[in-house]
């Protein structure tokens, strides 16, 4: 009996690790064509500042920022729902005054069935964000209702 316990947690811990999402996935995700896009009336500077205050609102841990290559990578940790989440950003220049912002996220969790910031939530803040720009109010430190 204890060999097989001793199997059955070696593999339900190799299936946890085949399973769980990192930063590449993200990068790769990206390259594969999945995420969100959306194409907002700011420069690309602006685009910069507000996907990382987002990222900020969201609760995201250290933030991977690859500026000369338009993206950055970061991740949530575990809450009470979830494992916690790897998401990444992409900013590209449409116009002078438009960017292209594109958010990835994957659950750390493959298996997990909630996440911590869904596409959605990612472009309802940054839209909100936005409007706070163009109407010159400074970015608050908490996410806007």
């Amino acid at each position: 009996m204890r060999r097989f316990t001793t199997g059955l947690v070696a593999i339900l811990a190799l299936i946890a690790l085949v399973s769980c999402s990192n930063l590449s996935d993200v990068e790769k995700a990206k390259a594969e064509g999945k995420g969100e896009s959306e194409i907002y009336p700011v420069t690309v500077d602006q685009a910069w500042e507000i996907s990382l205050k987002v990222l900020r609102w969201e609760g995201s841990d250290a933030i991977e920022e690859h500026k000369s290559e338009g993206y950055m990578l970061t991740s949530t940790g575990m809450n009470l729902v979830s494992y916690g989440a790897v998401m990444g950003v992409w900013v590209e220049k449409v116009d002078k005054t438009s960017t292209k912002v594109t958010f990835v996220t994957k659950r750390r969790l493959k298996t997990d069935v909630f996440t911590t910031t869904t596409h959605k939530r990612f472009h309802e803040l940054f839209a909100k964000a936005v409007q706070l720009v163009k109407d010159g109010q400074p970015l608050p430190l908490k996410a806007p209702n």
